[in-house]
């Protein structure tokens, strides 16, 4: 297992912590990786598009003009797709993209970004995660304090209103709880800030 130092609030080291190896020091597959951020991407997308075939387009209904004789070529609408305010060739239509992957394969990802960050030193392990009141200028410098990039996914044990109200505010930080990680989320941060209480669940729930 691997060690990694424990800070305070205040960018004090008050310990070490091991790491799961099963967790935080597999080897990453890059993969399943990209597999389940797709995924993610896929099932955010409202699919609301919608434009209006030749059915559909109003009027057209009499021929433009007679079928011979003309000189032109022969027609039978004005809402024909090759006409000005005609309908859409194959128009799209609202459609869900959404898709499910395997259980096996969405944890799988998950270890390996855990893993990867592990490994890049990119995760900050808080002894405790606790503030008294919300504000947004204290959750700044602490991290601060913590060495802590613009772009941080922050991990608590439970939900904390008070930590969640005082981060939201600063631009690239979120905050999530220990059992409803997302990978596309750690992927995107630079830095995860762990409650250790938090650390503790992500390896019962996880391992």
């Amino acid at each position: 297992m691997s060690t990694i130092n424990v800070l305070n609030m205040a960018g004090a080291q008050v310990g070490t912590v091991e790491l799961n190896d099963s967790i935080f020091g597999i080897e990453p597959n890059q993969i399943v990786v990209h597999e389940v951020v797709k995924n993610h991407l896929a099932n955010c997308r409202q699919g609301t598009q919608s434009t209006l075939t030749r059915a559909e387009v109003a009027g057209g209904g009499k021929k433009p003009w007679r079928q011979k004789g003309t000189g032109h070529a022969r027609q039978g609408s004005t809402r024909a797709p090759q006409w000005t305010h005609g309908g859409i060739v194959f128009a799209p239509k609202p459609r869900d993209y959404s898709y499910v992957l395997n259980k096996k394969v969405k944890r799988l990802a998950l270890k390996s970004v855990l893993s990867d960050k592990a490994a890049a030193g990119k995760i900050i392990i808080i002894d405790e995660l606790k503030m008294d009141a919300i504000k947004t200028a204290d959750f700044r410098k602490f991290l601060g304090a913590v060495n802590c990039d613009s772009k941080a996914v922050v991990i608590t044990a439970e939900k904390d209103d008070i930590i969640v109200k005082s981060a939201r505010n600063i631009p690239g930080v979120l905050t999530t709880t220990a059992t409803i990680l997302s990978v596309y989320d750690l992927v995107n941060a630079r830095s995860l800030v762990v409650d250790k209480a938090a650390l503790a669940k992500i390896e019962e729930v996880f391992a």
